[in-house]
């Protein structure tokens, strides 16, 4: 990424006749308020996207539109272009549909224009799986130049088509938008290099930490546009979990009505005693076959269990001791939680567990974002040891 200069010259000239008879000028001086000491405060940097980059961004664009409908593939996109301009695109839809490069290749007919490039958001397959190695299809087709976003994680697979492809001739570049392309992906890649689901911890709370309102209310704290807005997350995992309790208490149904996902994400239910409600939802409904129960299982078990299953990523939703065992296990990789302002002063604590013997010894959140839904605040980060992150 190129850094280019920005600056106001009318404040700059104005700047530098601080101190002048003109009362116009001075007017404009005493409006601006620094002297010429502080003239850089006007100066700041602009990034400005390289053209690599440019088309990186248009190849992610393409990689979104498989969020939650590839697992346990991970979401890649791919533009071709010509001249500066895109001619085809590409992205893979679904495990044992065509991958990004193909989908996108395939737009066009021989032969390729030799001064092409093609933008792939992550290193293509060099081995045959459920579809051909991507790698020898790029090189069939004669494609030039290609330009790669995040490498292959995959300990078994990292770097063999970039090998492949320099074998060929095929002029490559690394890298470019490599911390987006790696993002978008985060489930994969955890799950392909562990074994282990990517876990996220979600839940609304009340600004003392509790999960519950007192006994016989309304069970919801957050407003209804923040429960539309978790709702959305069900749509992009491939397992969501909560506790016996939650189930005996809500009776939730745990589906997803809106958007990206070809199934209903799996349903699981964890329990010590094995005692579950007969006719709660999960048990009768059109879903039922995607529900399943563990009984007196470790949380890490039982995630270990599921990535046998190719669950590359599950949704914590409740309750409070199914959400403690996580964060005292360091089990939770993201957190997305909705803080209402209320004050509660009782009830089921969100995060309640055995806590940290020593504040050092605390996790913090890595990247915070920060969001205002309704009259709720939400908060989305990664929670790390304290010597895991660097200090700005």
């Amino acid at each position: 990424m190129s850094w280019i200069f920005y600056a106001k010259y009318e404040t700059l000239l104005h700047s530098s006749n601080w101190g002048s008879s003109n009362p116009a000028r001075q007017c404009d001086a005493d409006f601006t308020g620094l002297p010429l000491v502080r003239l850089f405060t006007y100066l700041r940097l602009v990034p400005q996207q390289s053209t690599d980059e440019k088309f990186m961004q248009a190849a992610l664009v393409e990689a979104e539109k498989g969020s939650g409908t590839t697992s346990p593939n991970p979401a890649v996109g791919a533009v071709l272009v010509l001249r500066n301009r895109i001619i085809a695109r590409g992205h893979h839809r679904f495990a044992g549909g065509d991958h990004a490069e193909i989908d996108c290749l395939r737009k066009l007919d021989d032969p390729i224009p030799a001064e092409a490039v093609l933008y792939v958001t992550l290193e293509p397959c060099s081995t045959r799986g459920r579809t051909a190695p991507c790698a020898n299809f790029i090189i069939q087709r004669g494609v030039r130049r290609v330009v790669i976003g995040a490498v292959d994680p995959n300990p078994k697979h990292r770097g063999r088509a970039i090998g492949l492809l320099r074998a060929a001739g095929v002029d490559l570049i690394t890298g470019v938008l490599e911390d987006e392309c790696t993002r978008l992906n985060e489930a994969f890649n955890k799950w392909i290099v562990s074994g282990e689901p990517f876990v996220i911890a979600k839940c609304g709370m009340s600004l003392d930490g509790y999960l519950t309102r007192p006994p016989g209310e309304t069970r919801w704290l957050t407003s209804e546009s923040s429960r539309t807005h978790a709702h959305q997350l069900r749509a992009l995992v491939d397992a969501i979990i909560v506790g016996a309790e939650t189930i005996r208490r809500d009776n939730p149904r745990l589906t997803v009505r809106k958007g990206p996902r070809r199934a209903q994400p799996w349903r699981v239910i964890l329990t010590k005693s094995g005692r579950l409600p007969r006719n709660a939802t999960i048990f009768r409904d059109a879903k039922k076959e995607r529900t399943l129960v563990y009984r007196n299982r470790s949380l890490r078990a039982v995630l270990r269990d599921l990535g046998r299953r190719e669950i590359t990523s599950v949704l914590i939703e409740g309750g409070g001791d199914v959400l403690s065992q996580a964060l005292d296990q360091r089990l939770i990789d993201k957190v997305q939680i909705y803080v209402a302002p209320i004050f509660t002063g009782g009830g089921v604590l969100a995060f309640g567990g055995k806590g940290a013997a020593l504040t050092q010894q605390s996790l913090r959140m890595d990247s915070p974002r920060y969001e205002r839904i309704s009259q709720d605040i939400c908060i989305t980060g990664y929670p790390k040891k304290a010597t895991d992150i660097t200090a700005e």
